[in-house]
């Protein structure tokens, strides 16, 4: 019975669906799914045999194997769960009334618990969600509330809105990321793509302050390639030593010109 628990929530998560989903998915009531999840209740026949074709596994592994031990098994599923690569990573999302997938956004108190929650369905479908639409319909999109001034003139408390990247490999040097890793957590850096010879990525920041650093790639979770921020702050102006004396120069320059003229 416990190893039928544990199997159920773990094809659940894996595959990206909430307790109501895989509810409606079986038809049968969603207590009954956490009833079973938690151990409060006992299975049917009939409803084992719908889990374990669902999920793609036998009667005999959902009964008798602990399927938490073996990997996830389960993949996306009608647009609610999606994978990529040879790691079977998985990547809930929700959808709105017309099936059009929301971005998430991940506020910088919730990106701590962004690395438990990141493939759990019922962890996602908690975040604020919005729609950008000039984004248009390319790709799964996702947005996090960077902290610290490692990326100026990017500010702290910018959000940044990033596509979700499959395929790691294909980075090009230099391109701003949203980088979710179990060691650095949720960090915003440009990617230096150095996975095919050292399966590392170096980050770099636009702060110069800021040294790079690197990462392995069996660290790292999720990938979002920067396409958009909001931000509150308004960029500083170039007022430097230097811009200053060049607009003063320009403006005796026409001073110069006006009394000629006169």
């Amino acid at each position: 019975m416990q190893l039928v628990t544990s199997n159920i929530r773990h094809l659940r998560k894996g595959a990206g669906y909430t307790q109501a989903q895989l509810a409606e998915k079986l038809d049968i009531k969603r207590s009954l799914v956490g009833a079973y999840e938690e151990g409060r209740a006992e299975p049917k026949l009939s409803t084992l045999v719908n889990v374990a074709k669902l999920f793609d596994v036998s009667l005999d592994e959902l009964i008798r194997a602990d399927l938490t031990k073996e990997g996830t098994r389960a993949g996306a599923a009608d647009g609610q769960g999606k994978t990529s690569g040879g790691s079977m990573r998985v990547l809930a999302i929700t959808v709105n009334n017309e099936e059009k997938e929301n971005i998430e956004l991940v506020p910088y108190k919730a990106s701590a618990g962004y690395l438990n929650g990141y493939a759990d369905a019922e962890f996602i479908e908690e975040l604020p969600r919005f729609r950008l639409p000039m984004l248009g319909n390319t790709g799964t999109f996702r947005a996090f509330e960077i902290s610290g001034d490692s990326m100026l003139p990017i500010a702290s408390g910018t959000v940044i809105v990033g596509r979700y990247v499959e395929d790691w490999n294909q980075i090009k040097d230099g391109t701003p990321c949203i980088i979710v890793s179990q060691k650095e957590g949720v960090v915003f850096k440009r990617v230096f793509n150095k996975i095919k010879d050292t399966a590392v990525l170096h980050l770099h920041s636009d702060n110069p302050v800021y040294s790079p650093y690197e990462v392995h790639v069996e660290d790292v979770v999720e990938i979002w390639e920067a396409k958009s921020y909001i931000s509150s702050t308004f960029p500083i102006a170039d007022l430097s030593l230097d811009k200053l004396s060049s607009i003063v120069l320009d403006l005796q320059k026409e001073v110069q010109k006006l009394k000629k003229v006169d």
